[in-house]
């Protein structure tokens, strides 16, 4: 019986920690286009935000270490054109696990972008959708790479 008993507990622990495991780096990635309005023929300013909780941080665009995977941004529109990110700067921190220091993101972070929308633009909504790339770590380890993806869209008017 007293085996059961064991066995069940470590299991129950094995469960637990398997599902902690599996939300870390459970990064919110939102976006904006203008102001939820665009106007044919024109460039709009968009944005991008990641919400990364307390204790993690993610490697910047430029984290200055081989090993370490930047974030990306890659913006897709149909019928419009995009471009234009612009990563901010990261903050250089040194951490157990390098010997170099690492520029991160942390926080709430906003990657701009740019989306024209052509005269002859066909359609009473643009949308566009970004795929952000980004690694997750705490001060002592890095988990894989993450892909999030968001659809953000705006009225034409």
């Amino acid at each position: 019986m007293k085996v059961r008993v064991f066995t069940l507990s470590l299991f129950a622990i094995i469960l637990l920690f398997t599902a902690g495991v599996c939300s870390v780096g459970a990064q919110t990635v939102s976006g904006s286009l203008g102001n939820g309005t665009v106007s044919r023929g024109s460039k709009v300013k968009g944005s991008i935000v990641l919400s990364i909780p307390g204790g993690l941080h993610v490697n910047s665009s430029r984290p200055n270490s081989e090993y370490a995977i930047p974030t990306s941004v890659r913006i897709i529109g149909q019928g419009v054109r995009t471009g234009g990110i612009s990563y901010p700067r990261g903050r250089n921190r040194k951490f157990q696990f390098s010997e170099n220091v690492i520029n991160v993101y942390e926080g709430r972070v906003t990657i701009p972008f740019t989306v024209t929308v052509p005269a002859n633009f066909r359609g009473s909504t643009v949308r566009v959708r970004a795929v952000v790339r980004y690694q997750a770590c705490t001060n002592e380890v890095c988990y894989p790479p993450k892909n999030k993806e968001v659809t953000i869209t705006a009225r034409v008017q």
